[in-house]
């Protein structure tokens, strides 16, 4: 029992981390971008060395197309957001008056004394109806899928939600946070660290696929003895003291544990307790996700099919079945051709598609959109379709008590598991990390 172990329902690491290669292309299947920023980017930099991939590491720097150019489709149209302080200053569409009006908006509102609130209220509130509805309800389906109407501030804008319930809005409470001393947390940085810093980077992937990079950790947890089961799916996980738990698997076999540090999905994990536990289960089942419709596409074109630019997002206001389309061409290296990935449904994928749609129904829709929207007419040389399942917990009002009262529960029971994982504390790859190492931490 004083081994370290490791599972995996299926033959491969890194949860919705897949990438698709040939000599052409590269299809991500899941995340294809990091994000080097704040103390929880600056962790993932150092665990990236310390697995031997630096040399590996591909930046988009703050002067790339793919940094600078983000896009939106509103009224039959894409509009390139603003990405300098000039352009605030500036009338951009589909907005009808230059943004620096909405910071005005945010000093003349009142405030609501408020617990929690989604985070379309909050923005809408602060800084307008049009805020709310093209900058952040997309930006939300960019980054969870989501309903920004349902999703709780805290997800993203924590500390400007507290700057209104504490300064009465967002703009005082800036102007008295850079009179105070900041916190840096103290993290030591890794060479690559310093690195993304000084070269101010944007995003950065992994060269050959971000799948690498879980396959880099399963080669380091091997080597240093921690022994990996795949293809290891775990059926009930029983309690039997503050200190041991039983782990019965779908062989009949048993595992016994002296903790479990769990990173399946929260709904999953639910299941596995509900015997001895129902009261956790159902507040594990509570935490809501979403489905996302991926579609992949490589055209093998010598001239570009689109412009230099990161992608674009739909607001939920246009009722598009679509969420997005990345340019993978413009943000993954050694592409050939044309490569865009299209999202589709989220929130949105039951009403839009219903309980049954196929594969070659959500291609025949992304391809039209495809046409539309960007105008090309071509077919795919190649493409791929998959429909993750349930693959984006909801962080919606209410979820951070949620979590806490989950935990609560825990450790009032002497339960000897850690929850980890994108269900809880981040939906981002470097949030899951972090997360991970915090709880780790706790136990040592």
């Amino acid at each position: 029992m004083a081994a370290i172990l490791g599972g995996e329902a299926t033959n491969t690491c890194g949860g919705w981390i897949k990438s698709i290669k040939t000599k052409d292309y590269i299809f991500e299947q899941g995340p294809r971008t990091i994000r080097p920023k704040g103390l929880v980017g600056l962790n993932t930099l150092n665990m990236i060395q310390d697995l031997g991939l630096s040399e590996h590491v591909h930046p988009i720097k703050f002067d790339h197309p793919a940094a600078k150019n983000r896009m939106i489709y509103a009224n039959n149209s894409l509009h390139l957001l603003p990405s300098s302080l000039k352009g605030i200053f500036q009338k951009n569409e589909p907005f009808s008056r230059p943004l620096i009006y909405a910071l005005f908006n945010d000093l003349w509102n009142p405030y609501k004394q408020l617990k929690d609130d989604s985070i379309y209220n909050f923005v809408e509130r602060r800084f307008g109806k049009e805020i709310a509805d093209y900058a952040i309800s997309p930006m939300i389906c960019g980054i969870c899928a989501g309903d920004a109407k349902e999703i709780s501030v805290k997800f993203l804008m924590k500390i400007p939600f507290e700057w209104e319930q504490t300064h009465g809005g967002v703009m005082k409470g800036l102007m008295r946070s850079m009179f105070k001393t900041k916190n840096d947390n103290n993290i030591e940085l890794s060479e690559l660290a310093r690195r993304a810093q000084e070269e101010k980077w944007n995003v950065y992937t992994i060269k050959g696929g971000l799948d690498n990079f879980p396959a880099s950790l399963l080669q380091h947890l091997m080597e240093n003895n921690v022994d990996v089961q795949l293809n290891s799916k775990v059926d009930e996980i029983k309690f039997v003291d503050s200190s041991t738990v039983k782990l019965k698997k779908k062989t009949g076999e048993e595992i016994m544990a002296n903790h479990v540090y769990a990173s399946i999905p929260s709904h999953v994990l639910a299941d596995l307790v509900v015997k001895q536990h129902p009261e956790l289960s159902q507040n594990l089942k509570d935490i809501p996700f979403v489905t996302v419709g991926l579609v992949n596409f490589y055209f093998d074109s010598d001239k570009p099919l689109i412009s230099p630019a990161f992608g674009f997002l739909v607001p939920p206001i246009e009722n598009s079945p679509i969420l997005g389309v990345v340019f993978d061409s413009c943000c993954i290296p050694d592409q050939k051709g044309t490569v865009l990935t299209v999202m589709l449904g989220g929130k949105w994928f039951k009403e839009k598609f219903g309980e049954n749609v196929t594969e070659k129904e959500l291609f025949n829709i992304a391809l039209r959109e495809v046409a539309t929207i960007l105008n090309i007419q071509e077919q795919p040389t190649a493409h791929n379709v998959k429909i993750l399942n349930k693959c984006i917990p909801q962080y919606i009002i209410g979820h951070y008590e949620k979590v806490e009262q989950i935990r609560q529960y825990i450790h009032d029971h002497n339960l000897p598991i850690s929850l980890v994982g994108s269900s809880y504390d981040g939906v981002g790859i470097n949030d899951v990390i972090y997360s991970a190492k915090t709880q780790v931490q706790c136990c040592i």
